[in-house]
């Protein structure tokens, strides 16, 4: 008896040395991912000589003006260029992936899984390999600088991460609910709008907040097909550091702004976006 108590206190102090050492490692990456999204925003509220200093200020007395700098450049036009491309893109793609989604879970189309290495194989593919013919095609046919032939190429960039997730939370429709509605008679159409849909919702949440996401901080394309008129605000962030040296009180409040539209995104779809990611992992 005395052997048995003593074992399982020994236990029950091994798990908690584990549980506590879990908790501070977590706290540890917390709070090395989280310091430098600090950083960026104390620098936005420092005078530019403070916030370009080797020596690091925490005490300062803040300032609006890399604020005010960011929004005389005009970064509101750029804000709306980004929300325009972002959310036309995640539509297009959620659009999409549904039925493409649909045919590679619940129809069952042939060769399925060559379907999907297909479409995933696509998104790893460098984006070097086709911004040349992209920007010879749209130069072209006049289609440069055009903020909704960028969503396009977002949206399609996107389509097979977005695929590959909706499949996944369609899978987890049960079949016997896919049954009797064909049993009612309800076609292709209303057997996705009315039965399919509503049941994975939250996926689908998840599935157009991570194509905004992507689309949103998307540098590289945006840089190459685009000049002014459709600008977004990852290359007007890029453009405060030049040949001149790096403008980081303006570059940080610039930033913060940026990402204040992702961080609302996420906050408000938390639930959902938790819900939706757990369809495809829990089986």
């Amino acid at each position: 008896m005395t052997r048995s108590t003593r074992s399982t206190r020994s236990t029950r102090s091994t798990r908690s040395a584990r549980g506590a050492l879990v908790t501070l490692v977590t706290w540890i990456l917390v709070l090395v991912f989280f310091f430098p999204v600090l950083w960026m925003f104390l620098n936005g509220f420092k005078p530019e000589s403070l916030a370009s200093s080797v020596d690091p200020t925490f005490i300062f007395k803040p300032v609006t003006e890399g604020y005010q700098l960011a929004m005389d450049r005009g970064m509101s036009g750029y804000l709306q260029n980004s929300l325009t491309a972002a959310v036309t893109a995640t539509i297009i793609s959620v659009v999409l992936a549904i039925p493409a989604a649909y045919a590679l879970s619940i129809r069952r189309v042939k060769n399925v899984e060559n379907s999907l290495s297909f479409f995933i194989s696509t998104r790893f593919m460098p984006l070097a390999a086709i911004v040349l013919p992209l920007f010879m095609i749209f130069k072209t046919v006049g289609l440069l600088d055009n903020i909704y032939v960028l969503a396009v190429v977002y949206g399609a960039m996107n389509l097979p991460v977005t695929v590959w997730m909706m499949r996944s939370f369609l899978l987890e429709v049960p079949f016997e609910i896919i049954e009797a509605a064909r049993v009612d008679g309800a076609g292709m159409f209303r057997e996705i709008v009315r039965i399919v849909l509503p049941l994975v919702l939250p996926g689908v949440a998840a599935a157009a907040l991570i194509s905004f996401i992507f689309a949103w901080n998307e540098y590289f394309l945006a840089l190459l097909l685009t000049s002014s008129a459709a600008r977004t605000t990852p290359p007007f962030l890029g453009s405060f550091v030049d040949g001149r040296g790096q403008f980081l009180a303006v570059l940080s409040a610039a930033a913060t702004i940026a990402a204040l539209p992702v961080i609302i995104a996420g906050w408000v779809a938390q639930k959902q976006l938790v819900r939706g990611l757990s369809m495809g992992a829990i089986k």
